[in-house]
């Protein structure tokens, strides 16, 4: 793993902070699907909401964060498209944005590097692939698979 020089403190918690934001947005856009199943502006502001949050996290070199919001992202985009997104995937959904919570919360206030295994992340990706009846995302180096 190659090294990273650590983040300026002011950047990484002004990132932290609107890292937050970003995630109880998205959070408020699940609890809206839940009462609303398929609303496409729920749809909408989770997508992006989760692009936003992987843009500012790949600006910053934090990979993890950044490759989750990403993945998590991409399987949700086809659901919103074709108003799959209800039911079963929304249990699944929060368990993503939870696991995605405590990821933000364990992040490296010096390094901003997020030293956690990753097989949970693909768990939980792969149970809302399957709830939304797409491939599985294969773990990379994690053994987990598909």
């Amino acid at each position: 793993m190659m090294d990273i020089a650590p983040l300026p403190s002011s950047v990484l918690q002004g990132f932290l902070l609107d890292a937050q934001t970003l995630l109880s947005k998205a959070q408020e856009c699940l609890q809206h699907l839940e009462l609303i199943g398929n609303d496409p502006d729920a749809c909408h502001c989770l997508d992006e909401s989760l692009d936003l949050l992987a843009l500012r996290a790949d600006t910053l070199g934090l990979l993890e964060v950044a490759h989750y919001s990403r993945t998590l992202q991409q399987l949700l985009a086809p659901a919103c498209r074709q108003r799959h997104l209800q039911g079963k995937t929304l249990p699944a959904l929060a368990a993503c944005l939870t696991l995605l919570a405590w990821q933000l919360e364990l992040v490296d206030p010096l390094t901003g590097r997020l030293s956690l295994d990753s097989e949970e992340q693909h768990l939980l990706l792969n149970e809302l692939a399957s709830a939304l009846g797409q491939p599985c995302v294969p773990g990379l180096g994690t053994g987990v698979q598909c």
